[in-house]
């Protein structure tokens, strides 16, 4: 690594932010001092299309004056940059309104471990030249070109990205980590004019070892498009949906919100009142895990310093609780969850990392079969979401189910539903795929709303 990814800068820049909001008349502070360097390689029609590389250092400072707060960020580290930065941010401060819930953990309260050892978020590996992702983008794009029915591939895509981090606080707390990132993904196109179609296939890990071959991802991202040849509105009316493990984490996803501590001290949560309550069927949990090794949103301590732990949000269908960073714990008189994230400029705010839904004992298909008609829903596109109330329209595409089995491509069509009832009668697959953020298989939902043609 440069010196520009040197940890030591880091926390030198970081704990100088500290210092200089101190000598400016703050309270408190924190501060996050962020390297990054990204590498990404486009193919297109056999040839290289795109070629981009960003690298750069920021730090960002929060400053809490009087129960107010502001966040500035810069890519200026010079001293007396940093100076004025922090001047800044406490003239912001104190013009901002009052929480009195607002401030740093207590000392007792922060992380022990202030590094990322045993979690495997960084590879130890030199960065990979350009010609060897510009390599692997290739030969995707070949293997899906070489599928039969392919007309073009819209994008092959190889990228690689190193991130190194340190956030430290007036409280005492300063540590920090670095993440590495592999990605690769296809666009693949069948048919032309009116009949055109596309699909996609795309796999990312924190090691390149991990990662599926460029062949296998190429030729995924042609089969899934081929299938789609000849999509055509379903019919209307109430019908099963399955989501598909490639879209189900969207549904989870709105029920993470309406746990989140933001929505709940806001009241603007169609789970507000259901702490306690079933939310998903019997004999399902929804776990967080934000420790496990080589997951991409691991993370040891969040960004208050707080360590973070394995916790089960829903366990047997009922809610266990919120997630909350320390000021909407404050206000709901409960502990933080350890959940705080935040960027350079902004405020810390409750988030997750790493969440698994109790996977089932039927396979898709044998969920295919129960369903007799119905959609499998493969993706998404726009939302209509009623935080408070819970109704749910999106746009979806995927298959249309007759007798049981798939019987032809579907588009443009919307599904609709209430949250709380589409949640309640989930029956979950056996195949969820590892290495996401949210771990969740295919999920069959009864009794929605589709609006075709």
């Amino acid at each position: 690594m440069t010196d520009a990814a040197d940890p030591l800068r880091l926390q030198r820049l970081s704990e100088a932010l500290i210092d200089a909001a101190r000598r400016a008349g703050a309270d408190q502070a924190d501060a996050l001092a962020v390297d990054g360097r990204s590498v990404s390689i486009d193919m297109r029609a056999r040839a290289l299309e795109q070629a981009e590389r960003a690298e750069g250092l920021e730090i960002g400072l929060r400053v809490l004056v009087g129960g107010r707060q502001a966040a500035v960020s810069s890519s200026d580290h010079r001293d007396a940059a940093i100076t004025e930065m922090a001047a800044r941010a406490v003239a912001m401060a104190r013009e901002a309104p009052v929480d009195d819930h607002l401030g740093l953990a207590d000392t007792d309260q922060l992380a022990r471990h202030r590094d990322a050892a045993g979690l495997e978020l960084a590879e130890d590996a030199p960065e990979p030249e350009p010609q060897h992702l510009q390599d692997l983008a290739q030969r995707a794009e070949a293997a899906a070109l070489d599928v039969a029915g392919i007309s073009q591939v819209e994008a092959a895509n190889a990228s690689y990205s190193q991130r190194r981090m340190w956030l430290a606080a007036s409280n005492g707390f300063s540590g920090g980590y670095a993440r590495t990132g592999h990605s690769l993904s296809v666009v693949a196109i069948t048919g032309e004019g009116l009949r055109m179609e596309r699909d996609y296939a795309g796999e990312s890990r924190v090691f390149a070892a991990d990662l599926p071959t460029p062949e296998e991802i190429g030729v995924l991202a042609a089969e899934r498009t081929l299938a789609r040849a000849g999509a055509r509105k379903p019919p209307t009316g109430a019908f099963p949906i399955l989501y598909d493990r490639r879209v189900s984490a969207s549904l989870i996803g709105h029920l993470l919100s309406a746990v989140n501590g933001s929505s709940i001290a806001r009241g603007a949560s169609w789970l507000r009142r259901d702490l306690g309550q079933p939310v998903l069927p019997a004999g399902m949990d929804l776990a967080e895990d934000p420790l496990r090794p080589r997951y991409p949103s691991s993370r040891p301590f969040d960004a208050e310093g707080l360590p973070t732990r394995a916790r089960l949000i829903v366990s047997d269908g009922v809610l266990q609780g919120w997630t909350l960073d320390l000021a909407t714990a404050r206000k709901l008189g409960m502990d933080s969850t350890a959940s705080a994230a935040r960027g350079l400029a902004s405020s810390p705010s409750p988030s997750h990392s790493n969440v698994i839904l109790t996977p089932g004992r039927a396979s898709r298909q044998d969920l295919i079969e129960r369903m007799g008609t119905g959609l499998v829903v493969t993706s998404m596109l726009g939302a209509s979401v009623n935080g408070t109330t819970g109704d749910y329209s999106r746009g979806a595409a995927g298959f249309w189910v007759e007798n049981g089995r798939i019987a032809w491509p579907v588009n443009e069509c919307t599904i609709a539903g209430n949250l709380r009832d589409m949640l309640m009668t989930l029956e979950a697959a056996d195949d969820a795929l590892p290495w996401r953020g949210t771990e969740v298989p295919s999920l069959l939902v009864r009794g929605m709303t589709v609006a075709g043609g």
